[in-house]
């Protein structure tokens, strides 16, 4: 693993988009982008907390807003104006975020307040249309977090992380979701981000194991990469899509606030990137 960034908060999102590499720092409360110089740059500025990031068809970018559990579109000059309010299916902080080939956002939460007590409860995840309606796609999720889409735009595959698996559905053309299945059930790992290789294999990182994982559907795990410290997200990127990007840390929640130990690592894989995001 070679470090591309370190001294971060807590960094989460990982995307490759047009050439550079993007991701969302928690408790700096910014959206970062490394460019060919290997220094950050701050996209966008989110004082309730960044995580999932997408782009519409016309490039404007969609950033998760954790903490009012909102979405917020960034327009070309710069400002962010607030694209969807996802009160009305999310019951806590929302996570991360897949966004289709038309624009149609679909945004997972914790369900509960995972540091406050409280007994474990399911969520639901939320899509949002690209004018800014909000509806339930899927219910009972034992918290959805990082997704996938594959490249024919028919199949989401979602990481359940209490649930220690990967979640299927089939999309319509409407981006309704049905025919959900278990793609692979990967206990004892807890997948948090996660991405998807041309092979149709899924990356999944596991901040519990302190690795990465390359699942196969049924849930043959293919490669283990051991990070050391928790990995809480990947991606694939580069010029050929075979960098694995992480993002790593020794710890997530409230005391992670106080840390400036979180990094972005990367390792070089056989299989490039495919499908969303």
């Amino acid at each position: 693993m070679e470090i591309v960034a370190e001294g971060l908060s807590f960094a989460e999102g990982p995307r490759w988009h047009e050439g550079r590499f993007y991701f969302s720092d928690f408790y700096r409360h910014v959206v970062n982008a490394i460019g060919d110089d290997g220094e950050l740059e701050v996209v966008a500025e989110v004082p309730t907390q960044p995580s999932g990031l997408g782009w519409l068809p016309d490039d404007r970018l969609l950033i998760v807003s954790m903490l009012d559990r909102k979405l917020l579109r960034q327009e070309p000059d710069g400002t962010l104006v607030e694209h969807a309010d996802l009160n009305a299916v999310a019951t806590w902080h929302c996570n991360d975020m897949v966004v289709d080939a038309v624009g149609r956002a679909y945004v997972g939460n914790f369900g509960f307040d995972t540091h406050g007590g409280v007994e474990s409860r399911p969520a639901d995840l939320a899509r949002v249309d690209p004018d800014g309606t909000v509806t339930r796609a899927a219910t009972g999720l034992q918290f959805p977090n990082g997704t996938v889409i594959t490249p024919d735009g028919k199949t989401m595959v979602i990481g359940e992380t209490r649930g220690m698996c990967l979640t299927a559905f089939d999309i319509d053309d409407a981006g309704e979701l049905s025919n959900r299945r278990i793609w692979a059930n990967i206990d004892p790992h807890f997948p948090d981000g996660i991405c998807l290789d041309a092979e149709g294999a899924i990356w999944v990182a596991d901040p519990r194991g302190n690795c990465v994982i390359r699942v196969r559907e049924g849930g043959e795990i293919a490669h283990t990469i051991d990070t050391g410290r928790g990995a809480f997200a990947c991606m694939l990127g580069g010029d050929d899509g075979r960098t694995l990007y992480v993002c790593t840390a020794t710890g997530s929640g409230p005391h992670a606030e106080a840390r400036r130990d979180g990094r972005i690592e990367t390792v070089r894989v056989d299989v490039p990137h495919a499908g969303l995001p």
